[in-house]
């Protein structure tokens, strides 16, 4: 872990002892809360200006939005995104900025220069880490200014997925330089894709301070903030019939901001030279899928 300056060590010091799941309640609650017809414009457009969201690709009108809530997860509208049609590319599962990429080497991923973390911690299932070891993975940060809706890079079939409830610490670029293990400390949900002959793939939504809730658009079940969620240690749910996705389709929704992190079977896929900062959006090429080859699965 690289040293840390003064006021660095002091805010970590702050983040691990603030009540974050409290915060987060406070700031879910709010977000959720009505707004009258007449008022809707003058905020969300007062949202939109302090966080530098583009309005204009909205599915909607502010007007149309009842709550902070529901425009934070707003759609985007038709034509605002295109989904890289090349038959063996592989896209962005969101809009955001990439942390970082590379491949999991003996189980560990790259968190920042000089931090690991563990693959099999990351994904609650051992199983599928062994799968993954030796794969490309892409991690993204998505700031309030991004659309916050998270879609599959790949097409197949969603074997099923995985709650492992958490910590909700800040998923900034200061936050993962100076809190080791961030992302197998908070909160995640994560979905399994089949991808075929292209192997396995799991899509790894990690919740943050803020984050209100994690909803699925493939399992109406799926509330990570509900009740049921969050007295189970870890939660799994594997279908017996495997539901179709394609590259591109929705996978879930986060309500308000966090980090996504996909992990790809190894050999299957060859990402692209994605350096940290690179801003990304949703359905650009990120890489594209290797030939299957024997002894890969």
């Amino acid at each position: 872990m690289p040293s840390l300056g003064f006021s660095a060590r002091v805010a970590r010091t702050t983040w691990r002892v603030v009540p974050k799941r409290a915060l987060s309640s406070v700031i879910g609650w709010a977000a959720g809360r009505h707004i009258p017809a007449t008022l809707r414009p003058l905020i969300l457009e007062r949202f939109a200006r302090t966080y530098g969201i583009d309005t204009a690709q909205a599915e909607k009108g502010l007007a149309d939005y009842a709550r902070v809530d529901d425009f934070f997860t707003r759609r985007l509208r038709p034509g605002a995104r295109t989904i890289d049609s090349a038959i063996n590319s592989v896209v962005s599962p969101a809009d955001g900025t990439v942390v970082e990429s590379g491949l999991v080497a003996n189980g560990q991923l790259l968190q920042v220069k000089g931090v690991l973390f563990d693959l099999e911690e990351l994904l609650g299932d051992s199983e599928s880490a062994n799968r993954l070891d030796g794969g490309a993975f892409l991690t993204t940060y998505l700031s309030p200014t991004d659309y916050h809706r998270v879609h599959a890079p790949v097409g197949g079939k969603i074997l099923g997925w995985t709650h492992i409830p958490g910590l909700l610490f800040p998923v900034g670029a200061t936050s993962v330089a100076r809190e080791p293990g961030l992302f197998v400390r908070n909160e995640r949900f994560v979905t399994f894709i089949d991808q075929g002959d292209a192997g396995l793939c799991a899509v790894v939504m990690v919740a943050t301070v803020g984050v209100g809730n994690v909803t699925a658009a493939y399992d109406p079940e799926v509330e990570t903030h509900g009740r049921s969620f969050l007295r189970a240690a870890v939660r799994r749910r594997r279908y017996d019939k495997p539901i179709a996705i394609g590259k591109g389709d929705e996978i879930g929704t986060f309500h308000m901001g966090s980090t996504t992190v996909v992990v790809f079977a190894p050999g299957r896929v060859e990402l692209e030279g994605l350096s940290p900062g690179q801003s990304t959006q949703m359905g650009q090429s990120i890489g594209r899928l290797s030939p299957a080859s024997s002894g890969h699965e």
